[in-house]
């Protein structure tokens, strides 16, 4: 008998389970649906993260970096976006990617209360076969219960002339459309690649310059001479490693950087062995090489002679002269604030050995000369030797200020003459590259006014001769002196 009525009473509280699902989950479907209402008032208005979408110069044919903004809703009910669409059709050289949908046109979003949604946008351009940036402009459409809003889309589209793994005989390259190179290119043995003033060669990722014969890169400073990376977008303008760099091959001389421009590379110039020339392989002045994710002038046994030179902001060394050689810098500022990753190593580091196939270390000749320059960074000890032993080697550090504290200094106390080592720098705004002397600075009027003599003009053409003695570095200040 209570078998029976435990029967019974479990049927009839599955019936009453039934009963009530079917009862009250449809009421709640009715009062969710009815709670979901659509704002339809013709005067609502979405937000936006951006009114006008910006692209920097981007070169025809390659595309840009993709950039995107916010859709808000901002009322306590939800909103139907009817369409989105470009203005400018299927011709758009826009392309639209709407949470995660590609697209040319968007219909029937909705937006719940005091949500939002991403759109993203890139853009391919043309070519219109013109030397001068153009800009390309379209916009892209919301409609929402019938009123329109517009997010305007801008871009500076650029020309250019295409270098694909090309070798390059006796040559002159003029200023107008830039260069874009894909791979390589390469100066040839024997011949001579002049660069004019206003010359841009842009490098595509993983491209290098070769140059196994001559390069004259001589600008302005109005109009330098610029090697950087393809991506010119503000967001890509300072990192490092967009390209390899420029490597002067062994048996390549006479090579001339003046009023240059080399940016965002592995290693800015790579100066090779040079066995037993009577010429510089590397006259470089008025030049600033920047953000290099290895090192900014790298030589092996080279020759080089320097003044008015900045470099700064490199991974591992500002400076790295290898296996010997023969080096000149007068009124240099190295500067290494790396942000990217930590660092470890110093801006300047030098050693005069070379590994034989037997793996035993061959002391090479050395002479280093740095006058009235400035190395300074973000550690301690911006300049290391190792190995620094023979009479045929030598170095020399003359009125400069330098960040030095190892066992360097202690060991070999009069390679610095006249050194300032307990003070910082006083650059303008190390964190935006400006190295120029802020007032205060220890660097002013504190260089050799003998080696001011041999350049008396500094990196923006200030006359560093008209006092009692020149500031130390690349820059000469305005301060007059009492």
């Amino acid at each position: 008998m209570f078998r029976v009525i435990s029967l019974l009473l479990n049927i009839m509280i599955r019936k009453v389970i039934r009963l009530l699902f079917f009862v009250f989950v449809p009421s709640a479907l009715i009062w969710s649906c009815d709670k979901e209402v659509i704002y339809e008032d013709p005067s609502v208005r979405l937000v936006f993260s951006a009114d006008t979408i910006l692209f920097d110069t981007i070169f025809t044919s390659t595309g840009s970096a993709t950039k995107h903004f916010k859709v808000f809703n901002p009322y306590d009910r939800s909103l139907r976006i009817s369409e989105i669409y470009l203005a400018g059709g299927t011709g758009s050289p826009y392309r639209v990617n709407v949470d995660g949908i590609p697209g040319k046109v968007f219909n029937d979003i909705v937006l719940r209360a005091g949500d939002s949604l991403f759109v993203f946008v890139e853009t391919t351009i043309d070519p219109l076969d013109t030397d001068n940036p153009m800009i390309v402009e379209d916009s892209l459409v919301f409609i929402t219960s019938g009123n329109l809003q517009r997010v305007n889309l801008v871009s500076w589209g650029q020309d250019v002339n295409i270098i694909m793994g090309e070798t390059f005989t006796t040559r002159t390259l003029q200023a107008g459309k830039p260069y874009l190179v894909y791979d390589f290119m390469k100066v040839v043995a024997g011949h001579v690649l002049t660069l004019e003033p206003g010359v841009r060669i842009h490098f595509h990722h993983g491209a290098r310059m070769n140059v196994a014969g001559t390069i004259k890169a001589e600008g302005t400073y109005e109009q330098p001479v610029v090697f950087e990376g393809a991506r010119t977008e503000t967001i890509n303008r300072n990192i490092p490693g967009q390209w390899e760099g420029i490597w002067l091959m062994p048996g390549s001389k006479n090579n001339r950087f003046i009023n240059a421009r080399i940016r965002n590379a592995v290693t800015g110039i790579l100066a090779d062995t040079l066995a037993g020339s009577d010429n510089a392989m590397l006259y470089l002045a008025d030049t600033r090489i920047e953000n290099m994710t290895y090192t900014g002038l790298f030589s092996r046994a080279s020759q080089i002679y320097s003044y008015n030179t900045v470099i700064s902001n490199c991974g591992y060394h500002g400076i790295r002269l290898s296996q010997g050689g023969d080096y000149t810098f007068y009124h240099c500022t190295v500067a290494n604030y790396w942000r990217f990753s930590i660092r470890n190593t110093p801006s300047v580091f030098i050693d005069n050995y070379q590994a034989d196939v037997a793996g035993n270390s061959q002391i090479k000749p050395l002479s280093v000369i740095f006058g009235n320059s400035i190395i300074h960074g973000s550690t301690n000890n911006e300049v290391e030797f190792t190995a620094y032993q023979d009479a045929g080697s030598d170095a020399v550090f003359s009125h400069c200020l330098i960040s030095i504290q190892n066992p360097v200094y202690r060991t070999y106390p009069w390679l610095f003459e006249n050194c300032i080592r307990d003070a910082g720098p006083g650059f303008v705004d190390k964190l935006e590259s400006n190295f120029r002397l802020d007032e205060g600075s220890r660097a002013i009027k504190s260089g050799d006014p003998e080696i001011g003599m041999m350049h008396p003009l500094d990196f923006e053409g200030r006359s560093r001769v008209t006092g009692k003695a020149p500031d130390m570095g690349a820059f000469e200040s305005s301060i007059e002196e009492l």
